[in-house]
């Protein structure tokens, strides 16, 4: 983590992990204690105080950073460099929520069980994404290229950094011209999928909510550790595009990392909440594809040109609400 933070505002470092820790252990022990289908007035309650902590949490990181030296002005950098962040990772993100509803479609997983396998999904994610920001802003510290003249400006060029934002106007160009074959993907064969299966003998039904399960008196593992695995390795898959697609907001791994797990934790409310109006937003993975294409071509262009955080906010939020609003005018007619 950023020395700076540890050293300046370690309060805020430790509000922000006690405040993840007490909501996971209300979630689990406490709200859904019980499996249980979610209902769309709780799942609707949910993304509302998820999204309010996350709000919240960046009027905190402006008040604290604006007792600094740098005062407002850095205190309105770190707000918005965390908004764009959010809301940006929220939207890449919902990409998700379509293989989810075709992964837990596939193993026929009971509606009621549908929220523990998220859960543990999430836990998966606040691992493996802070492994991936901290060892990328690591990474994109150590490879900037000595200052030189291109194009009559001197600029000082990112190896990572660009190799980064060709990644992602490919990854934008290649994702809205695909086909949508996903429906007839076999998640039985994918890594996660093959690697419990690796360990573990996979027993045909489910029992409840258990992982594991006593059959013919041996221990064998449930279709719900199968389902578990394939969520956990699709979402360090989506992870290839949204986390680098961060960095071009900031190169401070404390506000990469809380934007991005406050929008991940978020994540499942908000499946229960579209999960049964999801075709009602058939026109947003063009919209995602755009905002893919624009986040690479500002990382190509940085060092000439500073698109700030405010105007790309602005921009990531245009795209997402015209790709709904053109999804609403212009349903897709296939069920």
């Amino acid at each position: 983590m950023d020395k700076s933070i540890i050293d300046l505002h370690p309060g805020l470092v430790i509000g922000f992990v006690i405040v993840v820790i007490i909501m996971l252990l209300l979630d689990l022990g406490v709200f859904n204690k019980n499996a249980h289908e979610v209902t769309s007035k709780e799942a609707t309650i949910w993304t509302g105080v998820w999204i309010s902590l996350a709000m919240v949490f960046s009027g905190v990181v402006y008040w604290v950073f604006n007792q600094d030296a740098g005062g407002h002005e850095l205190a309105i950098e770190k707000f918005t460099q965390f908004q764009a962040a959010y809301w940006i990772e929220k939207a890449l993100s919902v990409d998700n929520l379509f293989v989810f509803i075709l992964v837990f479609g596939f193993f026929k997983v009971p509606k009621h069980l549908h929220h523990k396998v998220l859960f543990w999904g999430i836990i998966g994610a606040l691992i493996f994404r802070a492994i991936f920001i901290f060892a990328g802003v690591g990474i994109i510290n150590l490879t900037y290229l000595p200052e030189m003249n291109i194009f009559g400006t001197v600029v000082k060029i990112n190896v990572v950094m660009t190799l980064f934002g060709l990644f992602l106007v490919y990854a934008g160009i290649k994702s809205w011209g695909e086909d949508d074959d996903a429906d007839d993907e076999d998640f039985s064969q994918t890594v996660g999928a093959r690697l419990v299966k690796k360990f573990y003998k996979v027993s045909d039904n489910y029992d409840g909510d258990k992982f594991f399960t006593i059959q013919n008196g041996l221990k064998v593992a449930t279709p719900l550790l199968v389902v578990v695995a394939v969520i956990e390795v699709t979402d360090v898959l989506f992870a290839v595009d949204s986390i680098p697609a961060i960095f071009a907001i900031s190169k401070d791994p404390f506000i990469l990392y809380t934007s991005n797990i406050f929008a991940i934790l978020g994540l499942r409310s908000l499946y229960f909440l579209l999960a049964n109006f999801i075709h009602m937003f058939s026109k947003l993975p063009y919209g995602l594809a755009i905002i893919l294409s624009f986040i690479g071509v500002k990382m190509l262009i940085s060092p000439w040109y500073h698109i700030s955080s405010p105007i790309s906010l602005g921009i990531v939020a245009s795209i997402l609400i015209l790709s709904v609003i053109i999804s609403i005018i212009f349903p897709d007619k296939k069920e």
